[in-house]
């Protein structure tokens, strides 16, 4: 056996969302703050998310982070995202295992009962409360940077719908919410498919009519992804919900999306359904749920924005060497349109 690289991957799941961590084989990367790393690594080192995520090695229901110094002393470490066809700021889920992962496998201390932390990710420093037993990390909050609305019930025209309204918000990536009954969706395990068509549709419709640029960071991407959302119900001083996100290329997210949750609690907030300190439980459409709450108010840019907190677990499955045998003819892997929604050009390494 002989490899040309070889990466160090803990598996993870968050909900049943599976965000695999990077612990070692990618070296040194250049930049000055964890923006920049991911910016090096999109543009430089793509070969890396391309050799893990897409087939024969990855799949496209699975993201990845790569593990970092940090370039801010406040912070622990620090971690890039990568999913099949991005590399988001920040992902809540990702953020959870990453955590989990570090403090599990002892590559930063856990102190019983609640280890607090600091991690960067390329969205700025994001700060955690883990509570942990018996070397078990049983709850991760991390407190998000800002979410804000973009706009409130915006008007899209999308081919096979006609004209569907929504709104648009930032929580760390930007999100086309839409009421999922308002097209005849219930949101239960047997739409999955539907549902990804659909929104990728409506993804796709609302990324070019609607202009969403962030205030502080035009670089932060677009709308990439679309948030179907159930009707809010109250039980005693909490609220509930169920949402289902459509990722890039066109697939659900497993677990309830911290950062379409924190999308979620800027619209709640701007429309008058919530106020701060309130509890927010969010559920995916597999029944796994994030505890969720706005813990102040800011602003960012010209918008009123939130700043959410919300709270998960995670679990690692295994431990295992992803490597590249230089003989292998798909060194970055292929895509097929039966899962990815798409298949790959001749550019994008199918054999000839």
């Amino acid at each position: 056996m002989r490899f040309s690289k070889v990466f160090n991957v803990v598996g993870c799941h968050v909900g049943g969302e599976v965000c695999n961590v990077v612990v070692g084989g990618v070296g040194d990367v250049p930049g000055n703050s964890m923006f920049e790393k991911r910016l090096y690594l999109e543009r430089e080192r793509d070969d890396i998310r391309q050799l893990l995520l897409k087939e024969p090695r990855g799949s496209m229901i699975r993201s990845v982070n790569v593990v970092l110094p940090s370039t801010d002393p406040a912070a622990a470490m620090g971690y890039v995202i990568m999913e099949a066809e991005e590399y988001p700021v920040m992902s809540g889920g990702n953020t959870i295992a990453v955590a989990t992962v570090l403090l599990e496998t002892g590559m930063v201390p856990m102190q019983e009962p609640v280890t607090e932390l600091t991690l960067e990710s390329p969205a700025g420093l994001i700060r955690l409360r883990c509570e942990c037993r018996d070397g078990k990390v049983l709850s991760v909050r991390f407190t998000n940077q800002p979410a804000f609305v973009y706009q409130l019930d915006a008007r899209v025209e999308v081919p096979g719908l006609g004209t569907v309204t929504l709104d648009v918000a930032w929580g760390g990536m930007a999100y086309a919410i839409i009421e999922a009954g308002s097209l005849g969706f219930d949101l239960v395990p047997d739409e999955a498919r539907d549902l990804c068509l659909v929104g990728q549709r409506i993804k796709a419709a609302a990324a070019e009519q609607l202009v969403t640029v962030h205030p502080e960071n035009p670089a932060f991407a677009g709308i990439t992804n679309t948030e179907f959302t159930k009707p809010l119900r109250r039980q005693g001083d909490v609220i509930y919900s169920r949402n289902a996100v459509v990722v890039s290329p066109g697939r659900i997210d497993r677990c309830a999306c911290g950062t379409g949750t924190s999308a979620r609690l800027a619209v709640m907030h701007a429309r008058g359904l919530i106020v701060p300190g309130e509890k927010f439980v969010h559920e995916s459409l597999i029944g796994s749920r994030f505890e969720s709450t706005i813990e102040s108010l800011t602003r960012v840019g010209g918008y009123d924005a939130v700043v959410p907190s919300v709270a998960g677990q995670a679990w690692i499955t295994d431990m295992s060497q992803v490597g590249l045998d230089p003989t292998d003819p798909f060194p970055l892997g292929y895509m097929l349109s039966d899962s990815w929604m798409r298949s790959a050009t001749s550019s994008e390494n199918l054999l000839h």
